[in-house]
């Protein structure tokens, strides 16, 4: 007979999911120059365009493309993508990482 699945399982489960693609970032970061958060995900990417649009009826809209990224997705199988087009209504933040001139081995 099999266990139920209770609800701290899942939890657990989640939590540690999120801990690997914490981890994950904190080994990658230094391999992207940029930081790009739109409405729906987090990413690390070392080209990005973002362009402005207008509609006819007076609304808004950006497209950004990005190439070598790095998407904050616990449930993708695979986070390095060659490019990445994402268009949304809502504000897209990107910030350019500061590389340190000299990396001390530890």
């Amino acid at each position: 007979m099999i266990d139920p699945v209770t609800n701290d399982d899942i939890e657990a489960y989640e939590n540690n999911l999120e801990l690997e693609l914490y981890r994950e970032y904190r080994d990658v970061v230094n391999l992207f120059s940029y930081v790009v958060e739109t409405e729906r995900r987090f990413y690390l990417a070392n080209f990005v365009d973002v362009k402005v649009h207008n509609t006819s009826g007076g609304d808004v809209f950006f497209e950004v493309s990005m190439s070598d990224a790095w998407v904050w997705d616990v449930y993708r199988s695979t986070r390095f993508v060659k490019s990445v087009r994402v268009v949304t209504f809502k504000d897209v933040n990107v910030e350019e990482l500061s590389k340190p001139e000299i990396e001390v081995p530890s």
